[in-house]
């Protein structure tokens, strides 16, 4: 494992690096330069509209427009979500590309070749670029109360807000099924056709989903899951708190492991840090993995510690997605893997 860097990030910037929704790992986060592009999209929407727009966000701002948008710019998971409905965006900020030129984890099934890219990394986003793209909405998520943008740099958000309007669908302390239902509408918003077969199944099979995951957690509520995340020289233990997915997982009965609160105060509550010497100071059955480029990987882990862990050696490690894709097609198969992981794991925390 590499050295502990000399910088103090703030804790925006360890969210976004692998800590949001209660994980973290403080490493470079893979990618493009600033602007880099690999070309504008073929469509901003799944069905051609005309005349005025208007979206009200989980901000309270209701975004109104004389046109029906066609220059859309997205945070790159929103647009991934977008494109599962149909509705083609053709800008998109945050990872996107790895360095060997294929879709980031969070580029969904976006043929990113054809994305104008305004920023592959955290606190990277080409203004001026952006500027000349001429976007009419910008759309991203808000992990706090206060609907900062995700992905928006600090010290760029009041030149980027002058250029267009944003909507912030907010992933902050709630269940996953209403940041679902507030980008379902989003879409819908956009031109998508909610009734169409993939869509209706797709709600369904989340649905399904669901159930599976309530009934294997009643049926084997001894199973322990610890949600992790993996950095150079420590390792993060999530709480439930504000993650969309771990509080919906708890609603549904997952024997989640808690740090304690005061464990979690230097992080806002968040997640707890642990130095790799103390990594088994959970017991846990199964284990659920950060799967974002800005982590490292269980099979990349050379810590001892780590390999020693009793779920580790059972092989009972999946991954987990600490920003979901919010739509019911990328939902559904999180919830399947940890029902199935619950319903045959060996019980050995």
């Amino acid at each position: 494992m590499s050295n502990a860097r000399a910088t103090h990030p703030t804790r925006r910037g360890i969210l976004a690096a692998g800590g949001a929704l209660g994980l973290g790992a403080v490493l470079a986060a893979c990618g493009d330069d600033d602007g880099k592009s690999g070309g504008a999209g073929d469509g901003s929407g799944g069905a051609a509209k005309s005349g005025p727009w208007s979206f009200k966000d989980d901000r309270g701002t209701t975004v109104k427009l004389d046109e029906f948008p066609t220059n859309i710019v997205a945070f790159t998971g929103v647009a991934a979500a977008l494109f599962d409905y149909g509705v083609q965006v053709k800008g998109v900020f945050g990872p996107t590309k790895t360095p060997d030129g294929k879709a980031d984890v969070q580029a969904g099934d976006m043929d990113v070749s054809k994305l104008t890219i305004f920023g592959n990394k955290f606190d990277s986003f080409n203004v001026e670029q952006y500027a000349a793209f001429q976007p009419e909405v910008l759309l991203t998520t808000t992990f706090d109360d206060a609907g900062t943008l995700w992905y928006v740099p600090e010290t760029s958000k009041d030149k980027i807000a002058k250029l267009a309007p944003s909507v912030a669908i907010s992933v902050y302390d709630r269940q996953l099924p209403k940041p679902l239902q507030r980008m379902a509408e989003l879409a819908e918003s956009l031109g998508a056709d909610m009734k169409a077969t993939k869509v209706v199944e797709a709600k369904k099979q989340f649905e399904a989903a669901a159930e599976r995951l309530r009934k294997a957690a009643k049926t084997r509520p001894e199973i322990r899951v610890l949600a992790g995340s993996a950095a150079p020289d420590v390792f993060y233990v999530s709480g439930s708190n504000y993650s969309v997915d771990l509080e919906y997982f708890k609603t549904l009965g997952v024997n989640l492991v808690e740090p304690p609160e005061d464990a979690k105060k230097a992080t806002g509550g968040w997640y707890e840090t642990l130095s790799w010497e103390n990594v088994d100071k959970y017991p846990a059955d199964v284990i659920i993995m950060d799967d974002r480029a800005s982590t490292i990987q269980p099979a990349d882990i050379t810590e001892g510690t780590w390999k020693q862990l009793p779920a580790v050696k059972a092989g009972q490690v999946i991954a987990r997605s600490p920003e979901p894709i919010l739509s019911y097609d990328k939902c559904t198969p999180l919830l399947d893997n940890l029902a199935e992981a619950i319903e045959n794991a060996k019980k050995v925390g």
